[in-house]
């Protein structure tokens, strides 16, 4: 039996491309993968949420219904999911949930009744994966263009795309520090006409 019940991903960048600070609910576009990872973890049973950082919203970049808007188009295109969990804050704000804190990920766990050590984050970020250590979830990074090369190295888990980190989150939390590629065994397997 699988001990992960709720997967929380990194909004931007892992579950939608990265546009920076963005406003604008028509430029989301879902990750690669995104959809095909999240209908895997929810025919298992697997809760899903999503864990953002914007401090775009605090150095007055885009506004709170800005927010509001890309995040339900975000819902509209992938959800629905069990939680969102929003750090509005600038990393100097000196808030509680700005990564690598744990707060973010404590709070999302509360909301949906998980012990931490039952939750996976999928993040681009090393501070994203540090939060979910802090807290005892399992964090698994997805390198993004914007990762740093020392976050990759630093990393316990490492998944070079979404649906290879969900799909080892389903055989148990992961025991190797680079989970296998599947990109390749993928593209066969759609060139032989398998959808």
């Amino acid at each position: 039996m699988n001990r992960v019940r709720v997967v929380l991903l990194d909004r931007d960048g892992v579950l939608v491309e990265d546009v920076p600070h963005n406003a604008d609910p028509g430029r989301v576009r879902p990750a690669p993968g995104a959809r095909e990872a999240l209908a895997l973890l929810r025919a298992r049973g697997v809760r899903t949420g999503v864990i953002t950082h914007q401090p775009g919203v605090a150095r007055g970049l885009l506004s709170q219904a800005d927010l509001r808007r890309v995040d339900e188009r975000i819902d509209g295109l992938l959800g629905p999911f069990d939680v969102w969990a929003v750090c509005p804050h600038d990393p100097d704000d000196g808030c509680h949930c700005h990564p690598p804190l744990p707060q973010l990920v404590l709070w999302a766990a509360g909301r949906v009744c998980t012990p931490p050590e039952r939750i996976a984050v999928i993040g681009a970020t090393g501070n994203t994966v540090e939060a979910a250590s802090r807290a005892g979830a399992h964090g698994i990074l997805v390198p993004a263009p914007a990762t740093r090369p020392q976050e990759t190295a630093a990393a316990e888990h490492v998944a070079p795309d979404l649906l290879t980190a969900v799909r080892g989150v389903l055989t148990g939390p992961p025991t190797q520090h680079v989970l296998a590629d599947e990109r390749a065994i993928t593209a066969a397997f759609r060139s032989a006409g398998q959808p």
